[in-house]
């Protein structure tokens, strides 16, 4: 199924036992729930989805499940994080038979490329994929740092065909216009700037706090769509604190704990990450559990 990149493409944790395997039937029921709130697409096996903690079998593993759950009601798209060109190249073979119709292309983790090497690597992998691809930029987590020069750059090679911006600097969308102007189709990638960035001029949404929040998290997206600004800023108020726990490095196990609160999940994570304890813990389930006790009213049918 090919992807028409607009709409809420949210990043997808993966599932996990208490003994840390995995839990696909726990997945693959997250996923229904996904899809039966509008969204437009998946992601999975991304920096949520703790796409580095896996090995290459259980990421095709998560892949093949998810394009299953599908069933071509959405297109899936995976993360792709090796921290090799060939390794790189060598997954997104992989992923081709398996049914996805695309990946998010992240820079190596493992190394801080000059422009050079991270252009090299952009374009090698790109030009040996059959899959289109979103180019991920979030300097502030993989060191590299993406420009709207770079994606102009970047923006000879047809395979790429949108973006996912997290540099945590709204202006980087009208600076990405000015520069390319509709080359790409641009995501925000950082959810507390989802309102800011929508104004701006956006054609997706890679949310993460809202895949515990999927009827809010769509509505939201609906809103900002039609335009309806002063409804938009009110969920927004609302579930700002909430779109705030996809910023910090503990993203993971926030987010996990949202699901669990919710009952669409489990907080279990895969070593080296811990489950939350003692104050940080308490802190963040304070900020579930009061947004879930003034949780808005949403229209329904």
């Amino acid at each position: 199924m090919s992807a028409t990149w607009t709409g809420v493409f949210p990043a997808v944790t993966t599932q996990f036992t208490p003994d840390e395997e995995l839990d696909l039937a726990a997945t693959a029921r997250h996923l229904e729930i996904l899809i039966d709130s509008g969204v437009s697409g998946l992601i999975v096996c991304g920096s949520l989805g703790e796409n580095q903690t896996l090995a290459p079998e259980e990421k095709l593993a998560v892949v093949l499940c998810t394009v299953e759950t599908a069933r071509d009601r959405v297109p899936v798209l995976s993360g792709v994080a090796e921290s090799h060109t060939r390794g790189a190249i060598q997954y997104l073979r992989e992923l081709v038979p398996l049914g996805a119709a695309g990946a998010m292309l992240m820079p190596p983790m493992s190394y801080r490329g000059c422009r050079r090497e991270s252009m090299t690597y952009f374009r090698q992998v790109a030009a040996a994929s059959k899959l289109p691809i979103m180019i991920y930029n979030n300097p502030l987590s993989y060191a590299n740092d993406l420009s709207p020069a770079i994606l102009a750059e970047l923006a000879e090679e047809p395979k790429f065909v949108a973006v996912k911006e997290s540099s945590g600097d709204p202006r980087r969308i009208t600076e990405i216009h000015r520069s390319i102007g509709g080359r790409f189709s641009l995501f925000s990638g950082v959810d507390d700037l989802l309102l800011e960035t929508s104004i701006l001029g956006i054609d997706g949404w890679v949310a993460g706090t809202g895949i515990a929040f999927p009827r809010e998290n769509q509505w939201l997206w609906e809103l900002t769509r039609a335009g309806r600004w002063d409804e938009a800023r009110e969920l927004y108020r609302w579930f700002q604190p909430l779109l705030k726990l996809d910023t910090h490095p503990h993203f993971v196990q926030y987010i996990k704990l949202c699901e669990q609160e919710t009952g669409l999940g489990s907080e279990w994570v895969r070593r080296p990450r811990l489950p939350l304890v003692g104050e940080e813990r308490t802190e963040v389930l304070a900020i579930i559990r009061e947004a879930m006790r003034v949780r808005p009213a949403l229209p329904t049918g």
